[in-house]
């Protein structure tokens, strides 16, 4: 398997819910652990996935706990129904490593019905300068050559990964979340959304660490096309607390919004 074929590829019999997570998954941290990006968007396809999910639903909101690293190796996610209402649904999963006792990332969606009726349209927010007006930018420099920064293709219009500030970046997966299978358009939020702490980053990374401990992301628009955008930006209180808060885009305008709650110290 390689890593060129997908960020993941489902093993085991059908509805097992299990996978084997490949190089492209691989974080800028540590050669054995997980970007949360892919990870985040497995869980979010369990959500959809799930044995009796309605068609007439969408994610609304989804909130991710990462309780500890997700080892780049086996993998079995798994999905239940906490409140299951005429208008909404309170859906949960979590993601277990092969060999162990709990699981290492969890999350919590909210899934509305859609409207019978289009209602008025209101949307917020300016739209962004497109991905075809920018050039592909580079990661910061990774000491290895495959992972997550080289399965998916960044473009910046405000700022850079080396620059510190807030700044706006276009993402488009490279690869299949799943191999040989479709991607979908939660897919290519919910991979790139976690990156909104390194593209907003206000400290230099060489000195600081600023580690989310979770991912919320809100939609009011169901994602079209191969781009998203996260426009980011950071706050830091000296106690060493910090928030990545992000608006979403994709081509037609804004999506919803992405926060990470982070913790800064210095390395």
């Amino acid at each position: 398997m390689g890593a060129e074929d997908g960020f993941y590829e489902r093993i085991g019999r059908p509805g097992e819910g299990r996978f084997l997570a490949t190089e492209a998954t691989r974080g800028p941290w540590d050669a054995g652990a997980q970007h949360a990006g892919p990870p985040a968007a497995l869980l979010g396809r369990a959500v959809e996935e799930r044995p009796g999910a309605r068609g007439d639903m969408r994610v609304a909101r989804i909130t991710y706990e990462i309780l500890r690293p997700v080892p780049i190796g086996e993998l079995t996610v798994a999905a239940s129904v906490l409140r299951a209402g005429r208008g909404t649904e309170l859906v949960e999963a979590a993601l277990t490593p092969a060999g162990a006792d709990a699981p290492v990332m969890l999350a919590r969606a909210l899934r509305i019905r859609v409207a019978d009726e289009p209602v008025p349209e209101v949307a917020q927010g300016a739209r962004v300068a497109r991905p075809g007006e920018a050039a592909p930018s580079p990661f910061f420099p990774v000491p290895w050559e495959t992972g997550y920064h080289s399965s998916m293709e960044a473009r910046f219009t405000r700022g850079a990964f080396t620059e510190p500030g807030p700044a706006t970046c276009w993402m488009r997966m490279r690869v299949p979340l799943v191999a040989g299978e479709a991607v979908r358009p939660l897919d290519r939020v919910l991979v790139a959304a976690d990156s909104g702490n390194g593209i907003g980053a206000v400290l230099d990374i060489g000195r600081y660490v600023f580690v989310n401990g979770d991912l919320t992301v809100h939609l009011h628009r169901h994602p079209v096309g191969e781009w998203v955008c996260v426009e980011a930006r950071t706050s830091v209180d000296p106690a060493g607390i910090g928030l990545a808060d992000a608006r979403l885009h994709d081509e037609k305008g804004p999506i919803g919004r992405g926060a990470q709650s982070l913790f800064v110290a210095a390395r």
